[in-house]
C-alpha cells in the first residue's frame, strides 16, 4: 500500500494493516505497536528532502505552513523551533503549488525536492541537518512497525531480505527511477539517507521522546523494539 504518511499511519490506525514503514512518530504516539530494530529512514546530516523554507529571520517567524502529507517532520520542526524559543502559528499548506508564496512553509519529499530545484527568495533549513548539529545524534524519520500479537516469525525474516536487497541493488534504483538528476538521486539514496536503525540511532530516538514530551499536548510511549 503506497501512501502519503499521514494517510499510511490512518490505515494502521484502523486496523487495515499488520505492518508499515511509518514515520517514527507514529510508532512514539501508539502503545500498541512495535520498532523493527535495525531498519530504518535515518539522516546524520543533511537529508535534503525535508526543510523549512522560510524567507525572514528564524526568530521572526509568526506562522508555518505545513507539507499535509507530514507527521514525524512537523514534530521535529516544533522542537528545533521550541530549542530556539520560537513558538509559531502552524497551519495546513492548502496546495504544493502555493507553496512559494507562503513566508514559511515546511515541505518534505519530492514536492520539497521540487521546490529546492525552482527559483524563489527563500532560504532553508534543512532539519536533518539542524537536528544533527543540535544533538550530535542521527535522526530516525521512518521505522517498520508492527502491530503487537500478530505472527513475527513470517514477516520479519522478510522484511529483512527485503532491506538487504534494497541496499545492494541500490545502483539500479537509482538508474531506474526517471524523476531528479541521476547524479541528485544517487548522492540521496546513498549519503543523504541511512537505513540502518543502530544504537545511534536508538538514541536519537531515545532524545526525540525526551524532547517531545516537553510538549503537554502531546503523549508519547517509550519505544519498544522487535530484535
Amino acid at each position: 500500500m503506497f501512501l502519503p504518511p499521514s494517510q499510511l499511519s490512518e490505515s494502521m490506525r484502523q486496523g487495515n494493516l499488520d505492518a508499515a514503514l511509518l514515520s517514527i512518530t507514529e510508532a512514539l504516539f501508539g502503545r500498541h505497536y512495535l520498532i523493527l530494530d535495525g531498519i530504518g529512514v535515518c539522516s546524520a546530516g543533511p537529508v535534503n528532502s525535508v526543510f523549512l523554507a522560510h524567507r525572514g529571520a528564524l526568530a521572526d517567524i509568526i506562522e508555518v505552513h505545513c507539507d499535509p502529507a507530514s507527521l514525524t517532520s512537523v514534530n521535529l520542526l516544533r522542537v528545533l523551533l521550541h530549542r530556539r524559543n520560537i513558538h509559531p502559528k502552524w497551519s495546513i499548506l492548502d496546495s504544493y503549488d502555493a507553496a512559494a508564496e507562503e513566508e514559511n512553509v515546511l515541505l518534505i519529499g519530492n514536492p520539497a525536492i521540487h521546490f529546492r530545484q525552482q527559483n524563489h527568495p527563500h532560504q532553508l533549513w534543512d532539519l536533518g541537518e539542524a537536528w544533527q548539529e543540535d544533538t550530535h545524534l542521527p535522526f530516525v524519520f521512518a521505522v517498520w512497525v508492527l502491530k503487537k500479537g500478530i505472527d513475527y516469525n513470517t514477516i520479519l525474516p522478510q522484511l529483512q531480505e527485503a532491506r538487504d536487497q534494497g541496499v545492494q541493488n541500490i545502483e539500479t534504483i537509482v538508474r531506474s527511477y526517471g524523476e531528479f538528476d541521476e547524479a541528485f538521486r544517487r548522492k540521496y539514496l546513498t549519503q543523504a539517507i541511512r537505513y540502518n536503525l543502530g544504537v545511534d540511532e536508538r538514541r536519537g530516538i531515545a532524545k526525540f521522546v525526551t524532547e517531545l514530551r516537553q510538549f503537554p499536548d502531546l503523549t508519547v510511549y517509550e519505544p519498544e523494539f522487535l530484535r
